[in-house]
């Protein structure tokens, strides 16, 4: 090989070493979010702007129907030696609930036979007064005076005897226990007493128990005053019950209090549904939707709404492979979904999973 040819040779490969070295060294910059799409999961869908029921919410709760509600107090001082019914228990109307042992009866039996005593002895003077003034040995005054009593004393005997009826008892009897019965049908709410506990009539704070009608219940909620213009008496609604997964009941605003809450300037809002079966229990919660005027908006996935702080923001696909963050604003929130109120346009293909994984790093 000649000079000339060697020398070519050399040259050439110091070309291709040089241009490997180059080539080496030349670096990628690092893929941002449109060129890292290819590398995650990304699942996009196209948006519809769709006709939907603009409707508000009202938190409420079940309550018994307050003219359904009887409160059970002792008629009278004494002991409770039997108690019949415990919280959560059905009860028939005239039942009996409790028994109680009272020592009023006692008094009042006392008070009875007292006053029958005065009344023999008031008939007998009137007897004697009646002859003494046909023989004129007593004045027609004096027996008017006896007459007097005598119809006094009969006055306190039937009223000692209506006293013990009142209680419950019979006047011809001996016992010192009356039962104590259930004045309504309905559901035992709650029970404020325990066997052997000391009952007073006059200052009981406590029922023995508390029974109550639920047939029919009460769904009351507290709406805001800037959404009353939206309720109205009579208005159809939908009424929820969380505790029943599914579960929407039909129904009506049967009142609206004219009184406004100035804490939470809220107006309670009730609804009367019945109550088959009593599968509604006084304190559940519930949910009040009075549906309005529909609307076309945009609902999507809540997988593709990425929070930043203060902003709101979805990811578009703007090319096949290429994506875009774009804010938005957002409106009512669903389960699994929530209404976009702005900053999307029918037929939008958004991103719904990986969005996430599209977000541009931070700067260190």
């Amino acid at each position: 090989m000649s000079r000339f040819t060697e020398s070519r040779v050399l040259r050439g490969l110091a070309f291709l070493l040089v241009s490997a070295a180059l080539a080496a060294c030349k670096h990628t910059p690092p893929e941002g979010p449109q060129q890292n799409a290819a590398a995650v999961n990304i699942e996009t869908t196209v948006v519809h702007a769709d006709e939907t029921s603009d409707y508000l919410e009202i938190p409420a709760r079940i309550a018994s129907d307050p003219t359904r509600v009887v409160h059970i107090y002792p008629p009278l001082s004494g002991r409770i030696t039997a108690l019949r019914v415990l919280p959560g228990q059905e009860v028939a109307k005239g039942q009996q609930i409790a028994l109680l042992q009272s020592g009023d009866v006692a008094q009042a039996r006392s008070d009875f036979e007292r006053a029958k005593i005065e009344v023999l002895r008031a008939d007998r003077a009137l007897t004697h007064g009646k002859l003494l003034l046909d023989h004129e040995v007593l004045s027609q005054a004096d027996y008017y005076e006896l007459e007097a009593t005598d119809q006094a004393d009969h006055s306190e005997l039937e009223r000692t005897r209506q006293r013990i009826h009142e209680l419950g008892f019979s006047e011809n009897g001996t016992s010192d226990e009356t039962a104590i019965a259930a004045p309504i049908a309905g559901t035992v709410l709650d029970v404020g007493t325990a066997n052997g506990e000391l009952q007073r009539s006059l200052d009981n704070s406590t029922s023995i128990a508390t029974i109550a009608n639920l047939d029919t219940v009460w769904v009351v909620g507290d709406v805001f005053e800037r959404d009353l213009s939206t309720i109205k008496t009579g208005r159809p609604v939908k009424v929820l019950i969380p505790a029943y997964d599914g579960l929407t009941l039909d129904g009506k605003v049967s009142n609206i209090s004219d009184a406004l809450d100035p804490a939470t300037h809220t107006v309670k809002v009730r609804v009367v549904l019945a109550n088959p079966g009593h599968r509604l229990k006084p304190d559940m919660f519930a949910t009040i939707r009075a549906e309005n005027a529909k609307r076309t908006s945009i609902i999507v996935p809540t997988t593709a709404v990425l929070h930043e702080g203060g902003a709101t923001n979805v990811f578009l696909e703007t090319a096949p492979g290429k994506y875009e963050q774009h804010p938005v604003t957002i409106g009512r929130m669903f389960e699994k979904t929530v209404e976009v109120t702005s900053g999307l346009r029918d037929g939008d293909k958004v991103v719904t999973t990986g969005a996430a994984m599209l977000r541009a790093p931070e700067a260190n």
